[in-house]
């Protein structure tokens, strides 16, 4: 595993990715679109990956994207330095920041092991 990676595996600050982040954008990228940015803001300039939304996984029923209140839990596949991994991400309406990690995403790393 990268080193970047492993480091990203453990629960850190989070923020919502792209150039201007608001709450209506939020509910773009978790609808229709499917596709979210977060910057993981501990590492050396910050970290920004994006991801498809996993929609099995991403969870909005405590957001209240109207009121600018309450999270959105959201999960998604990526390939980070050549490393399979599912970014799990917490995100707090009202400040676009919360916690997130990386997760080895083990059933992709065996295909392509095998």
């Amino acid at each position: 595993m990268n080193e970047l990676t492993e480091r990203l595996t453990i629960d850190q600050p989070i923020v919502m990715g792209g150039s201007d982040p608001t709450v209506e954008e939020l509910r773009e990228r978790t609808g229709e679109m499917g596709y979210l940015l977060v910057k993981f803001t501990q590492t050396r300039g910050g970290t920004e990956l994006g991801f498809p939304l996993d929609r099995d996984a991403t969870d909005l029923s405590a957001a209240n994207f109207d009121e600018g209140t309450g999270t959105v839990h959201v999960e998604g596949h990526l390939i980070l330095n050549d490393d399979p991994v599912r970014c799990i991400a917490n995100i707090n309406l009202a400040t676009l920041d919360g916690t997130g990690r990386l997760a080895l995403d083990e059933k992709a790393l065996a295909a392509v092991t095998e």
